[in-house]
């Protein structure tokens, strides 16, 4: 198909920068990701729909394991989680960090390996732990000092289990309060300046069933400098050195979780990879050096990094209201689908798709079809004076924690996700339908 100088110059401007590298203009308005028109995925599969671009996980997923090749890659499965997906992150050599039994056995069953996979979570339910044991999970993330003897208890006194504790390392580092996970001031990990990491820590140590193999923590999400990463890089490996003065153990892994920030909007910043590889094994071999340590093996857990750039999440305006001078453009989605705007302020970049316009842009906000004054999916964006019933707009940067935090409110069904590769296109999760939500229903 012949690319008219119009979508070339879309293409040079800068306004597909945050959107999959596969990404190519095409005639009336439309966009092809893996080589699929989106309109075309619309009319095929209806909307709202997500598109997943299975070449740029894959990619991403790659990139990762070219900047850190000597650390372990877990990918955050909290952000989206499949079959196909389990598949892709398998084939590409990365392990899982998941934070349920559900994660964890859908994961198993797909045929990801349980020793490569690392059990997160703050309050892990019995069956949580259940599932780990039974599977043979890698590692167990120790978040509280509860479970310590929980997991000792379960595994008994002939097994073995590798653990890891959370610390919290008094960083302030995110994108906004609510994924701000490196202060005392949060529920996740335990506290570094109070002493309850180190007493977790002797706790274990004193457990012949658990194996302590390393230190995690995880400061936060939506970064993107590098130098919190660093500050909290010495301070773990400061409490590596002073658990071998006081236990005479050295441990050989630090796993420093993932929140690695991402641009949703063109000029907005990311972190930049290579030189968080740079820094953080420069500052990790120099602190170890100083603290007399060998190097441990580095983990890190991307998520939103490896699958949210991979996404575009697809909506038909259903109606357009001019209230004073506020133009709101209501979409056949929204939070029930979404719902990071209305949780943490997220900011999207919608832009028109099917057809040209060449009315002037207009402020408007694009809000969604539920009984909530906050179901708005991005607010005061530039789209063209004449939006109408039936357009259909695109969400680029929508392939994390949008369908994994989706719910069932107003019963309008969770959307499909197609993923598309190579010109093709095909169903991965199927759309929620009623009879769905009728099945669980039971009652009379």
């Amino acid at each position: 198909m012949t690319i008219t100088d119009l979508p070339d110059a879309l293409a040079s401007s800068g306004e597909l920068s945050v959107w999959p590298a596969s990404t190519t203009p095409l005639p009336h308005g439309d966009l092809a990701v893996g080589g699929v028109s989106l309109a075309e995925i619309a009319d095929r599969f209806d909307t709202p729909v997500y598109v997943l671009d299975e070449g740029e996980v894959r990619d991403r997923c790659r990139t990762y394991r070219a900047a850190l090749p000597e650390a372990e890659v877990l990918y955050a499965a909290k952000a989206f989680l499949s079959r196909a997906l389990v598949r892709w992150v398998r084939e590409e050599g990365l392990g899982l960090d998941v934070c349920s039994a559900g994660e964890l056995e859908l994961a198993v069953t797909a045929g990801f390996p349980a020793d490569r996979i690392v059990l997160h979570g703050n309050a892990k339910s019995p069956r949580d732990l259940e599932s780990a044991l039974r599977l043979g999970v890698g590692r167990i993330v120790i978040d509280s000092p509860s479970e310590i003897a929980r997991i000792a208890a379960a595994v008994g006194p002939g097994g073995h289990q590798k653990v890891m504790v959370r610390v919290v390392p008094g960083i302030s580092a995110g994108g906004h309060a609510k994924i701000r996970t490196g202060t005392e001031d949060q529920k996740f990990g335990l506290s570094l300046a109070d002493g309850s990491a180190q007493h977790a820590i002797a706790r274990v140590l004193g457990l012949p069933q658990l194996e302590l193999t390393g230190l995690h923590c995880h400061i936060g999400s939506q970064i993107t400098e590098v130098k919190p990463y660093l500050v909290a890089l010495r301070r773990m490996v400061g409490l590596m050195a002073r658990i071998r003065g006081a236990h005479g153990v050295v441990l050989p892994e630090l796993d420093m979780g993932g929140g690695h920030g991402i641009a949703y909007r063109p000029g907005e910043p990311a972190l930049d990879l290579t030189a968080l590889a740079r820094r953080m094994r420069a500052e990790l071999g120099g602190a170890c050096a100083a603290a007399g340590l060998p190097v441990p093996r580095l983990v890190i857990e991307p998520g939103r990094a490896v699958v949210g750039p991979a996404g575009v999440a697809l909506y038909r305006v259903l109606a357009v209201k001019h209230t004073g001078d506020t133009v709101f453009a209501a979409v056949d989605g929204g939070m029930s689908d979404n719902p990071r705007p209305a949780l943490y302020g997220v900011r999207y970049a919608p832009r028109l798709l099917g057809r040209h316009s060449t009315a002037a842009p207009r402020t408007t906000t694009v809000v969604g079809r539920h009984c909530e004054a906050g179901d708005i999916l991005a607010s005061d964006v530039d789209l063209p004076g004449d939006i109408r019933p039936g357009d259909l707009l695109a969400v680029p940067v929508a392939g994390a924690y949008q369908l994994s935090m989706a719910s069932g409110y107003n019963m309008v069904g969770r959307p499909p996700v197609i993923a598309v590769h190579e010109g093709t296109a095909r169903v991965l999760v199927r759309r929620e339908t009623l009879d769905d939500l009728r099945i669980r229903d039971i009652g009379d």
